[in-house]
Formats: C-alpha cells, structure tokens, sequence
C-alpha cells in the first residue's frame, strides 16, 4: 500500500509539473495580466502557412467598446462589458461575467504588423495578422 501512495505522489508532481510546463508556454505566447479583471474573454489563436489569427468572444459588445493597440510587437485588446438590470428588475441569478478586460499577445517576429487588420461579427472579434513575405519568399538551400 505504501508503493501505490508514493506511486500517487509521483504522479502528482508529474501532472503538476506538465500544468506547470504548459501554462509557462502559453504566458510566454500570451502574457497574461496580473491586474484583477472581472471578465477574461476565452480567445482562440490559430496559425496558417500565410498568418496568425486571433479569435476572442465578446458576446454583448459592440465595435466602439473594443480597443486594440499594437506596441513594441504586443498586441493589446481592451474593452469593458456593463450589464445592467433593467426598469424595475432585479438579477435572480447573475453568471454572466462583467467589467473591464485587456488581454494581451507578445506577436511572433514574422508577422507583418503593417498589414494587420481586424473583423468583429457575431460576437467574436477576429484580429488577422499576415506573415512577413521576406519569410514566406525563403528557398531552401541544399547541403552538399
């Protein structure tokens, strides 16, 4: 009985290292603010063989409460969300999430931050970001 504990053990610290290696990752690729925020927008990025894409859900906002700013190759998305109870209501329940949010994105070097651009449909904020072509132009040197 005492093997399998230790046995539990070891397996914790493995699965707490693994958590430990992915979110170091994903702040290294997103660094994620420290700041209280009260609502954190889920966010997809996806990458193609021609660009980065960036997808955040911000169900309930409309274009002028987004602000995006780019800075030193990070890119910022800002914005805040206010719902409120209407004329002579009262929130029974309240589970959808509000206040300010920024999230933030340290950009690849090969992105061509002059051609970025943004689309919000829907509900969800897409940010396209075109690979630099010096990059996609690159030929392949054999070894002899």
């Amino acid at each position: 009985m005492g093997d399998f504990t230790g046995f539990g053990v070891e397996i914790e610290k493995h699965f707490s290292k693994l958590g430990k290696d992915i979110q170091e990752f994903v702040e290294k690729v997103v660094p994620l603010s420290h700041d209280e925020k009260d609502f954190a927008p889920d966010c997809d990025i996806l990458e193609s063989e021609t660009e980065f894409k960036v997808l955040l859900d911000l169900p309930g906002l409309s274009k002028k409460e987004i602000g995006i700013a780019l800075k030193n190759h990070v890119l910022t998305i800002k914005g805040e969300r206010d719902i409120e109870a209407g004329e002579g209501e009262e929130f029974k329940r309240q589970e959808r999430r509000r206040g300010a949010f920024a999230r933030s994105f340290a950009l690849p070097e090969s992105v061509n931050t002059a051609e970025i651009s943004a689309n919000f449909r829907n509900g969800v904020l897409t940010v396209s970001m075109p690979k630099a072509e010096s990059l996609k132009d690159t030929t392949n040197i054999p070894v002899n």
